[in-house]
């Protein structure tokens, strides 16, 4: 798994192909387009061109064609556009596993709630070695995700060693329908506030956003925190449909404008359901499009507080053309804009790598004056692209990021977690007190202690002779990233939020100013 805070390119990446926030089959209106010279010049390479070759590079200058236009103008491929869509649709056929590549070897990290490996007893922690007869060691993830996956009542057969177990098991896997959450988690972080951390809009959002919320108002809930970091987007109905479980009827959502297109305006349609709870929504650099669009909402209508750093500044609308051969454009139609008349899209800079790295060169505090727009009530907000947060949460600058980086973009991270929660398995289930009190204080200490000195011997293992020292406060960042993945391979995702919010500075600031 990948960390997505300390990972921007992987954010950036999502950022250009997971959002799609307006889709219209242009292909409907059934447009003629005349041949442009570029299909002149393909149509005579093919026929007069010396040697006999196939014309394997359309997709080459049509993604050039549309890099002149916007940063989220996209060409998809039809080899891309089944796993593109996937990620909104909330689901795909395959073996329901989670897992990662530790030494060239799929290590499965948990297999997924009633999928069909773990009804068939797959555990975390076994390798597979084999798939369909084929020895799967040293490939990438996207090899494993290629033979893994497939349609739905097909088969496939994987032999697994597993730790105590001398002989290989073999298991023959029926993939089945596997569901994709936006939802990370909803938990109770004191009495009376709650915590969901939506990592997507997608087709299957609201309803889990829903389930979410019924979880927690079986507590005394009376403050709720939104937590949209990393968050880069997705579908509009899903944004417009979170927005109208907090804003009352008539209020206005987001409205959008283009060259061609006609201004309109989505407003609320229903009576909030949330009217007395307080809210509060987290962003950072990675939130983007939806997240943008549900944070202005949310604040230019005086419905909450929005805490973090300027979200990433995604403004587009993309129409989605679908074309014959099963591969897509995306075109950019139109513009958003928060209710205050703010504009969401952010300059688009010199280059697309300029775009894309922006927001972790950008300082936060610095605004012009002219950029200063009004809420419902009255209260100043921001604009210049993206959503500026009534709070900032400054970056620690204190904390040496160039070397936090480099160890989790090598994997000892997550190889580490996943090597301890093996090795510890036993003491720390089977120990009730444990189990049941995971945020004790005199536990915890004496666990970092036991995974800090194993983390050392691991680290310096793999390191070498070119190993760079941690300061105090570094090593205790890495800790908790670390104990956070072992209470997550043991316990599931409520313990990984849990430990991870004990120094998480964006829920301090939160829980302060519910206090408030």
């Amino acid at each position: 798994m990948i960390k997505k805070n300390l990972q921007p390119i992987y954010i950036s990446m999502l950022i250009i192909i997971g959002i799609l926030i307006g889709k219209i089959d242009i292909n409907s209106s059934k447009r003629e387009i005349k041949k442009s010279k570029v299909d002149n010049i393909l149509k005579l390479i093919e026929d007069h061109y010396v040697d006999s070759i196939q014309i394997t590079f359309e997709d080459e200058i049509i993604e050039s064609i549309l890099k002149k236009l916007d940063p989220h103008t996209t060409y998809i491929s039809k080899k891309e556009y089944q796993t593109v869509n996937e990620s909104m649709s909330g689901e795909f056929s395959g073996i329901g596993i989670e897992f990662n590549i530790i030494k060239d070897t799929i290590v499965v990290i948990s297999p997924i709630s009633n999928g069909p490996s773990e009804k068939l007893g797959i555990i975390s922690g076994d390798r597979i070695v084999n798939i369909d007869d084929k020895v799967f060691i040293g490939f990438e993830n996207s090899d494993v995700i290629k033979n893994l996956r497939g349609k739905k009542n097909t088969s496939v057969s994987v032999d697994i060693k597993r730790r105590g177990v001398e002989e290989l098991i073999n298991y023959n896997i029926k993939r089945e329908k596997i569901p994709i959450f936006s939802v990370d988690v909803s938990l109770m972080i004191d009495s009376i506030t709650g915590y969901i951390k939506i990592n997507r809009f997608s087709a299957t959002t609201v309803r889990e956003f829903k389930n979410a919320l019924d979880k927690l108002n079986d507590h005394n809930l009376k403050n709720l925190i939104l937590d949209f970091r990393d968050n880069p987007g997705g579908y509009l109905n899903a944004a417009a449909s979170i927005c109208d479980i907090f804003l009352e009827k008539g209020e206005l959502i987001v409205f959008t404008e283009g060259r061609n297109r006609e201004k309109n305006e989505i407003i609320a349609t229903s009576k909030s359901s949330l009217k007395e709870t307080n809210l509060v929504i987290l962003i950072n650099e990675g939130s983007a499009s939806a997240s943008e669009i549900v944070a202005g909402a949310i604040q230019d209508n005086d419905r909450g507080i929005v805490i973090g750093r300027r979200s990433f500044g995604k403004g587009l609308v993309q129409e989605e053309i679908n074309l014959k051969d099963g591969s897509a454009i995306r075109l950019t139609t139109q513009r958003y804009f928060t209710p205050a008349g703010r504009c969401i899209q952010k300059e688009y800079g010199i280059n697309n790598k300029n775009y894309f790295m922006e927001q972790y060169q950008r300082v936060d505090s610095i605004i012009p004056d002219s950029l200063k727009f009004k809420t419902r009530l009255g209260r100043t907000v921001y604009g210049g692209g993206g959503i500026n947060p009534d709070f900032i949460v400054n970056r620690d600058t204190s904390l040496s990021f160039s070397k936090i980086n480099y160890i989790f973009s090598k994997g000892w991270i997550s190889d580490f977690s996943l090597l301890y929660s093996e090795k510890h398995k036993s003491r720390i289930i089977d120990n009730k007190d444990i189990a049941h009190n995971l945020l004790s204080k005199e536990f915890n200490n004496k666990e970092r202690d036991l995974i800090l000195n194993s983390f050392n011997k691991y680290i310096d293992e793999v390191w070498g002779e070119k190993k760079q020292s941690l300061d105090q406060k570094e090593e205790k960042y890495i800790l908790t990233q670390i104990q956070s993945r072992v209470w997550k391979n043991l316990f599931g995702n409520e313990a990984f939020y849990n430990i991870l919010h004990l120094q998480d500075n964006y829920i301090k600031k939160a829980k302060e100013v519910l206090n408030d």
